[in-house]
């Protein structure tokens, strides 16, 4: 099976002039992707993240057709997407969290009238699509409510059935929960899992918070400097992360030393570590807290993946300077 996208070797630079005096400048050139590679299948529901400045834009508007790169292979359906933009885009959705395809000053409605005509979607296909969409994001009761007046989630859901309108193969979602509540998350997150698998749809989606990607896909790319540092599952970035857990226990007086945890907080009672499991193991840390006296609880887990992502994000800027 050819994947629906591919990426091989892709370089792509801008060149910049900076003043190193009153009347000289110099070209700086900086490399937004750096011999990046990696492909989609057709059904792969993907995270692609990585911190500000990594190339996660750059990317989305190379398989967009809306920038060609210096070097290397961009291709969407076995073509090159800037050659063959218009084309691409019938096959392909995208979604910027801070753009919108609302029409301000209209009701929702004649926005989805409106991309029905320009995109000319058939009237048996518009009225599928859109019954689907309506009834998975609550549309209806925004239906004719003018764009201007709807909540940040309101619009984000609209914006979001605009994406999926014509039943792209591809999507290209850019911060699809950005700055939306929790009930709104859980909606959000919730309907791109389920037009995942109902539709089979190739879905590639950008966020700053790692909790919902790792709530919405199973596979993750991180991005670093315009580099590819890890592409797999959730899984294997943790063991490669160290496998980073904590430990809270509840016990009255100071916090008791553990050998191989970290104290990282202790207040009335409650003393919270962090441990690597792959240097320690919890069983021999569950033995050493089993050995003390008055323990009331004991509380287990994985250090929040935001924790972990934030500590390797770290670790490669100290490796990479700029």
């Amino acid at each position: 099976m050819n994947p629906v996208v591919e990426m091989e070797n892709v370089v792509k630079y801008y060149d910049q002039k900076r003043p190193v005096g009153l009347f000289r400048r110099e070209t700086h050139r900086v490399y937004a992707l750096n011999g990046v590679s990696f492909s989609l299948e057709k059904g792969d529901l993907c995270a692609y993240a990585g911190p500000n400045g990594a190339g996660k834009s750059t990317t989305f508007k190379l398989l967009s057709g809306m920038l060609s790169p210096q070097e290397g292979k961009v291709s969407a359906f076995g073509a090159n997407p800037a050659e063959h933009r218009i084309a691409m885009m019938q096959k392909t959705g995208v979604l910027f969290g801070n753009r919108s395809e609302l029409w301000w000053d209209h009701p929702v409605r004649t926005s989805f009238l409106w991309k029905k005509q320009v995109w000319g979607i058939d009237d048996r296909a518009y009225a599928e699509n859109l019954g689907f969409l309506k009834e998975l994001l609550d549309l209806d009761e925004i239906w004719t409510v003018f764009a201007r007046e709807l909540s940040l989630g309101q619009r984000m859901r609209a914006n979001l059935a605009l994406t999926f309108l014509h039943d792209p193969q591809l999507v290209l979602l850019d911060e699809p929960t950005l700055g939306l509540d929790v009930l709104a998350k859980r909606q959000m997150i919730g309907f791109i899992k389920r037009i995942n698998e109902e539709k089979k749809a190739t879905i590639l989606v950008t966020s700053h918070d790692m909790d919902d990607l790792m709530e919405m896909t199973r596979r993750v790319i991180l991005i670093q400097r315009g580099k590819l540092a890890f592409d797999g599952d959730l899984q294997a970035l943790l063991f490669r992360t160290g496998d980073r857990r904590t430990l809270r226990i509840t016990r009255p007086g100071p916090a008791p030393e553990l050998p191989g945890a970290k104290l990282v907080s202790s207040a009335q009672g409650v003393h919270a570590y962090e441990f690597i499991g792959t240097e320690t193991p919890a069983v021999e840390l569950l033995a050493r807290v089993s050995a003390l006296a008055e323990v009331q609880d004991v509380e287990l887990g994985r250090a929040p993946i935001e924790s972990v992502i934030a500590a390797l994000y770290e670790k490669w800027k100290r490796e990479q300077p700029a």
